[in-house]
C-alpha cells in the first residue's frame, strides 16, 4: 500500500449486520489506500452478538445494542491506521449504516455530542443517553400488528406516497410497536435517529440530519414532497416529528469531525457528508447511479436495484423506492431464494459447480422445451409466498433440464418484477458469488437481452459512502469516480437470436406464476 502524499484521501465506514469495514480511497489516483474490517461476534465477543444481534427467545425480534456499532467503528480505525493508512490526510469523511435500524435517544444525547470527548472514551458515557438499550434491525419481524393498522388507516397513500407498502422492518412500524408497548420509556425519547444519522451525529458531535436515501425506508417520508408526511408520522406515534430530525438531501455536509476523533489519527474539523443507508450506497459503490444501469447481486438472495428517472411504486407491493444518492431515487427489489435455491438444486441432482455453472446450459437450449419453476425453498419476498412451495411445469427432466429451468425462472422473475418500472436497461452490472456462473450470467444477458458487466467491488456499501465523500468535498463527478473504481471486468453481449425465444417464455412464467404460486 503506497501513497502520494499530495493527494487527500476520503474515508468511507460501512457499518452492516456483522460488523465494519473502513476503506480510504486516493480518489485523484483512482486507488484504494487501505481497508480494515471489524467482525462483531469474533472481535467484540462482550456483546454476545455473534451474528451481530442478540439472541432472543422470539425469532422475530432482531435487536442490536448501538454501543457495539460504536466500538466497532473505533476498532476498524485503530486498524485503518495500524495498516499505515495516514488518516491524517483524510479529506471528507461519509458512511454507511444498516438500514431501517433505529436508534432510541434520551435528553442527555444532546449533552453528550455537546461535550464530545471531554470525558474520555465515548462508549461507556452512551448507555445513559439511550431511551431504549437495544435498536431494532432490518431482520426485526415482530411488528405485524403495527403494519396492519397502518395499512388500514392509508390504504394504497402509504405506498404511493412513501414508496412502499407497510414493512414489518421498516422504521415507521418498528417505532409506532415501541410508543404502544413501551410507553414510558417513548416518552423519555427525544429523538430517534436511524443507524447512518445516529453514526454521523456521533462524528459531527452534533445532531445529525437523516438522508433522502435512508428515510425512504421507514414509511414516514413522503417522496413527493420529500418531507415527513404529517398524518403518517402523526398516527404512527404522539409528537413524532418532534422526534425525528430533518430529512435532507444525501450529498449535503452534516457538519465537521468532532476532535473526539483525533485519537485515531483523523483531523478535527474536515467535512463529515450526510451517512446513507447500505443499499443506497452500494447502488454508488457499483457505479450504477446514474438511470439505464440495473445492479444484481447475486448472494443468499438476489437483489436487484436501479436508478430511477422519477417516482413510480410497485403496484404488487414486492418493490420498494429509496432516494438515491447521487440525486433523484432508486428501486430495490428482493429475491430470496437466490443461491441457496440453486444450492437446493445442484444438491438435488448430486452435481458440482462445473456441471451447474457451465455443461448444464450446454446440454440444453435456450427456453428449455417450456420447462420452468417456481424455486420458493424457503418464503419468497418476491412474489409474496409465504410458505416455502417447490413447483415445476414437468414432471420429468434430466440433471441439465432441472438446473436451466431454475436459472431461466430466476432470471425472468426478476425481468417480470422490475418491469414496473418502466425502465429499458441498457446494461447490467452484476456482483456477488453467483456472478461466477458463466450459465446464469448469459441467461440474464439473453432474458433482458442487454449486455452483462462483471465487477470487482468489494465492500461496495464502504466503497460508496467513500465515493460520496470524494464527490461532496473534493467536487469530483461521480461518473468521473466509476469509471476510476467501478470498472467492468468482463462484458457478454445478449443473443439477439433468442430476444423471441424468452418473450414467449416470459408470459408462461407470468402466467404459471400466477396460478402455481
Amino acid at each position: 500500500m503506497t501513497h502520494h502524499p499530495s493527494t487527500p484521501l476520503f474515508l468511507g465506514i460501512d457499518v452492516s449486520t456483522q460488523g465494519v469495514k473502513a476503506l480510504a480511497i486516493d480518489a485523484g489516483r483512482g486507488v484504494v489506500a487501505g481497508t480494515a474490517g471489524v467482525h462483531f461476534g469474533a472481535d467484540l465477543p462482550a456483546y454476545r452478538s455473534p451474528h451481530g444481534f442478540l439472541p432472543h427467545d422470539d425469532p422475530r425480534v432482531r435487536h442490536a445494542d448501538p454501543r457495539m456499532w460504536v466500538e466497532g467503528v473505533e476498532l476498524a480505525l485503530q486498524r485503518l491506521a495500524a495498516a499505515g493508512v495516514p488518516l491524517d490526510q483524510v479529506a471528507g469523511v461519509s458512511g454507511s449504516g444498516q438500514q431501517h435500524g433505529s436508534v432510541y435517544c434520551g435528553a442527555s444525547f444532546a449533552e453528550l455530542l455537546a461535550g464530545l470527548g471531554s470525558h474520555g472514551e465515548l462508549v461507556p458515557h452512551l448507555a445513559g443517553a439511550l431511551s431504549r438499550p437495544t435498536s431494532p434491525i432490518w431482520m426485526d419481524r415482530s411488528t405485524t400488528p403495527a403494519c396492519m393498522e397502518l395499512q388500514a388507516a392509508f390504504g394504497a397513500r402509504l405506498q404511493t406516497d412513501t414508496g412502499s407498502p407497510a414493512i414489518e422492518r421498516f422504521t415507521g412500524p418498528q417505532i409506532r410497536t415501541f410508543a404502544r408497548e413501551q410507553p414510558e420509556a417513548y416518552a423519555r425519547t427525544a429523538t430517534i435517529h436511524l443507524v447512518s444519522s445516529f453514526l454521523c451525529s456521533l462524528l459531527t458531535g452534533s445532531r445529525a440530519p437523516i438522508d433522502y436515501g435512508d428515510g425512504a425506508g421507514m414509511n414516514l417520508l413522503n417522496l413527493k414532497t420529500l418531507a415527513w408526511d404529517p398524518a403518517i408520522a402523526a398516527f404512527t406515534a404522539p409528537g413524532l416529528l418532534d422526534r425525528l430530525p430533518p430529512c435532507v438531501p444525501s450529498h449535503q455536509v452534516a457538519g465537521h469531525l468532532a476532535a473526539y476523533w483525533s485519537r485515531f489519527g483523523l483531523r478535527p474539523g474536515i467535512p463529515v457528508v450526510l451517512w446513507s443507508g447500505d443499499n443506497p450506497n452500494s447502488l454508488i459503490g457499483v457505479g450504477g447511479g446514474t438511470p439505464g444501469t440495473v445492479v444484481v447481486s447475486l448472494g443468499t438472495s438476489d437483489t436487484l436495484f436501479a436508478a430511477m428517472r422519477d417516482i413510480r411504486t410497485d403496484p404488487a407491493g414486492c418493490g420498494h423506492v429509496f432516494g438515491n444518492p447521487a440525486g433523484g431515487f432508486m428501486s430495490l427489489i428482493c429475491f430470496s431464494n437466490g443461491s441457496l435455491a440453486r444450492e437446493q438444486v445442484r444438491e438435488q441432482i448430486g452435481a458440482d459447480w462445473q456441471f451447474f455453472d457451465v455443461e448444464a446450459c450446454r446440454q440444453t437450449p435456450p427456453g428449455n422445451g417450456g420447462k420452468l419453476m417456481l424455486p420458493y425453498f424457503v418464503p419468497e419476498s418476491t412474489p409474496l409466498v409465504l410458505q416455502p412451495r417447490v413447483r415445476t411445469t414437468f414432471e420429468t427432466a434430466t440433471p441439465a433440464e432441472r438446473v436451466r429451468a431454475l436459472l431461466e425462472s430466476q432470471a425472468l422473475s426478476m425481468r417480470l418484477h422490475s418491469a414496473w418500472q418502466g425502465e429499458a436497461f441498457r446494461r447490467i452490472r452484476v456482483t456477488g458469488g453467483a456472478s461466477r456462473s458463466a450459465a446464469l450470467v448469459q441467461i440474464l444477458a439473453d432474458v433482458f437481452q442487454a449486455p452483462v458487466e462483471t465487477i470487482a467491488v468489494a465492500d461496495s456499501a464502504a466503497l460508496g459512502a467513500a465515493l460520496r465523500a470524494a464527490q461532496a468535498v473534493g467536487g469530483m463527478a461521480f461518473e468521473e469516480l466509476y469509471g476510476r473504481f467501478c470498472q467492468s471486468q468482463r462484458v457478454v453481449p445478449p443473443r439477439p437470436e433468442f430476444r423471441q425465444v424468452y418473450d414467449d417464455l416470459l408470459q408462461a412464467y407470468a402466467a404459471f406464476e400466477r396460478t402455481g404460486a
